[in-house]
């Protein structure tokens, strides 16, 4: 690989789309090497005791050697080839390859409400910012992606390589979600259970009724289906519930009060007040805005 990285130019147009890369770069570090590489711009670099505070969140990905991270929300640990490290604004780190090995990075320095929105809802976590994904082509392909556009800065390639980042992030995620359920029993498990909550979205059924029928226990079983899904098995079976209702409301004049019969809810006041919390509009408004009914 060869070593690269740039600092960019961000405009107010830039900062409108919610979220502008910062700087990008990968870097070979040979064993026994000084780390990080001369060159960085003071505010960016650092060593190992001094530690180091950005005003940015950076993506980093380690796809060769090995080496040691540590910051003011995690403890100090090794970190392997095939590791994303997140690191966060106005916190603490410190990071550097093992100087038997050295190592291989990529980076993507980001900020926006966008990422301060993925920490609000805590798709990124300061005290779980190095995950294990292994050699992932396609990520690898992002970053060099992101990289290549940067080196033109072609007009519109602020938003486009935002976007790259966007999906390098939602790619580590579900490749987390899918290395959760390795063993084939258990996804086989998910998919039936999936296929049970559909089939009886109108009848008096349960989660509970679910785990019964798949002969497992029901405490597993939950937190299996959430690791798996994000949702907890009553979370997800009422969501199949209020999709349904969503597709009555728009496709036909059937009152609501027998949608919330036909879709088992206690009364049509609780399937008014649960649709409005997981829409927030009442059925009759949901019904108004999807027909156009004014």
């Amino acid at each position: 690989m060869n070593n690269f990285y740039k600092y960019l130019p961000v405009s107010k147009e830039d900062e409108s789309w919610g979220l502008t890369v910062l700087n990008a770069g990968c870097t070979h570090i040979e064993a026994t090497n000084t780390y990080p590489l001369k060159g960085h711009p003071a505010h960016h670099n650092f060593n190992w005791n001094s530690w180091r505070i950005l005003q940015e969140y950076q993506v980093i990905y380690i796809t060769n050697g090995q080496g040691i991270f540590e910051s003011e929300n995690f403890k100090q640990t090794e970190v392997k080839a095939g590791t994303v490290i997140f690191l966060f604004p106005n916190e603490r780190h410190r990071y550097k390859p093992d100087s038997r090995t050295g190592w291989d990075e990529y980076w993507v320095g980001i900020k926006g409400h966008i990422a301060d929105n993925l920490l609000l809802s805590g798709y990124l976590k300061p005290e779980n910012p190095c995950l294990y994904i292994g050699f992932n082509e396609s990520i690898f392909s992002l970053f060099n992606c992101i990289i290549d556009k940067t080196k033109t800065e072609k007009p519109g390639y602020q938003p486009l390589i935002s976007g790259a980042v966007l999906h390098l992030i939602g790619s580590c995620h579900a490749t987390l979600k899918q290395t959760a359920v390795e063993n084939k029993e258990e996804e086989v498990i998910i998919n039936k259970a999936r296929l049970l909550f559909r089939a009886n979205i109108s009848n008096p059924y349960s989660p509970e009724q679910a785990s019964q029928e798949l002969n497992v226990g029901y405490s597993w079983f939950r937190k299996l289906f959430k690791n798996y899904s994000g949702l907890s098995p009553g979370q997800y079976y009422l969501q199949l519930k209020i999709d349904k209702a969503r597709e009555l409301l728009s496709n036909s004049n059937i009152p609501v009060k027998e949608i919330a019969i036909e879709l088992n809810f206690d009364s049509s006041f609780y399937f008014s007040k649960i649709f409005k919390e997981k829409t927030g509009l009442t059925p009759t408004d949901y019904r108004k805005r999807s027909q156009h009914i004014f």
